[in-house]
């Protein structure tokens, strides 16, 4: 998952639709972002029960693979209440439902306050368990999303978009950059990462 979040960041970075989000607040307008933050969906047992939950990621496009992996590591392992979105959800999840949908309408529809709470772009994925979604629903501008990966390292991917910010051809050659992307820049970090940790496990068996 970090690499293709690393990949779909550095893609979004240079493509302004993907920053871009519809916001109703203050007049109807497409609303562009600096920076991306993803929003990332992770299955965790809260007081018994299976729940879907969010956590945010600040900028993935600056970060290593080796940040990431460590991030959404936590997210998936530390306990529920220490992870601040996840919080932050489970307390406006206890309101009742007219306060939840105003917060929810507000909070998209704010320009500034969108990113922050919801983020810029999802990324949610359980081709782990050996299935893929064909139309998962979000409230942000897109959901990026992959199946599983055959042994012969194949793999379907998917940006699931919203048609009043960005076009169905926007997609097709987003899609299209973010395959060079991954066998470019991230499968060079990837190369980089395995060839120091190579060099790193020499020097500590030198030193025994």
């Amino acid at each position: 998952m970090a690499l293709f979040l690393k990949g779909y960041a550095l893609l979004a970075m240079e493509t302004p639709e993907l920053r871009r989000a519809y916001v109703k607040l203050p007049r109807p307008q497409l609303y562009e972002y600096p920076g991306s933050i993803a929003s990332v969906a992770h299955e965790r047992e809260y007081e018994g029960e299976r729940v879907v939950l969010l956590s945010l990621i600040k900028n993935p496009e600056r970060r290593t693979i080796r940040e990431l992996g460590a991030l959404l590591e936590a997210a998936r392992t530390r306990p529920v209440l220490e992870i601040k979105e996840f919080r932050r959800a489970l307390k406006i999840a206890r309101a009742p439902a007219p306060i939840r949908w105003l917060l929810m309408w507000l909070g998209l529809n704010l320009g500034r306050q969108r990113a922050r709470h919801f983020g810029t772009f999802q990324l949610s994925v359980y081709s782990g368990l050996g299935a893929e979604s064909l139309n998962p629903l979000t409230p942000l501008t897109t959901l990026f999303n992959y199946g599983p990966i055959t042994e012969q390292g194949l793999v379907t991917v998917r940006i699931h978009y919203d048609h009043r910010v960005m076009d169905g051809a926007n997609v097709a050659r987003a899609l299209a950059r973010l395959e060079e992307i991954l066998n470019g820049e991230v499968a060079f970090e990837l190369a980089s990462l395995a060839e120091r940790e190579t060099v790193d496990r020499e020097i500590r068996g030198a030193s025994r």
